[in-house]
């Protein structure tokens, strides 16, 4: 059964990978520890679903997926909206480090942020010293997310260099309506391959 390989081959793996790198991360904050706590105690019951799932006759089995996917949609929005951006605004945290440890646990040794080398380009300027955020291999489900808390940790007058797989459009409307007259976007790179683009807070 598909769903089930899925489930157990790819959900709850990336769950345990969150709490060994991702949690850790957001527990530096005092109070984002009950928080991490109420996702924790989310894994054991969504684990207990997915065995249900995996076991039970089909009648059961899709109630029991149904009560899954109702949890899983308010546990993945505190961590988009809560988790996240706690981690990102700290910074003593590298997001660089955290989502690669978790995808050296999942299997997979492609860092999710880019360190990429600085970019040069005919206008002369470096952006050697402002961070790149690479969202191509972020899930999708997070990375909004992920670059609105990373855009919160940048200061006034700083810059965060986004790159991304398409034009990031609606992205930019939000991180806009989040931060009204404080944005600033300047395009480096319009595709094919990538979109680059320096996000400046004013």
């Amino acid at each position: 059964m598909k769903a089930v390989a899925f489930l157990t081959g790819e959900l709850l793996p990336h769950a345990a990978a969150e709490e060994e790198c991702l949690y850790p991360a957001a527990t530096r904050t005092d109070r984002a520890r009950p928080l991490v706590e109420s996702m924790i105690a989310a894994h054991r019951i969504i684990g207990s679903l997915v065995e249900r799932i995996r076991t039970e006759p089909p009648v059961r089995a899709a109630g029991c997926g149904h009560a899954l996917r109702v949890l899983f949609d308010v546990h993945l929005t505190d961590e988009n909206e809560r988790i996240l951006p706690i981690i990102a605004a700290d910074p003593e945290v590298s997001l660089v480090e955290v989502t690669h440890g978790m995808h050296e646990l999942l299997g997979d040794h492609q860092p999710a942020f880019s360190a990429e080398p600085p970019h040069q380009c005919s206008c002369g300027e470096s952006d050697a010293d402002d961070p790149v955020l690479d969202v191509r291999e972020v899930p999708h489900s997070i990375r909004h997310a992920t670059v609105f808390g990373a855009f919160d940790a940048v200061p006034v007058g700083g810059t965060l260099v986004l790159v991304a797989s398409h034009d990031p459009i609606p992205l930019l409307h939000q991180l806009d309506h989040r931060t009204p007259g404080r944005l600033d976007i300047d395009y480096e790179q319009r595709g094919p391959e990538a979109w680059r683009l320096r996000l400046t807070k004013r």
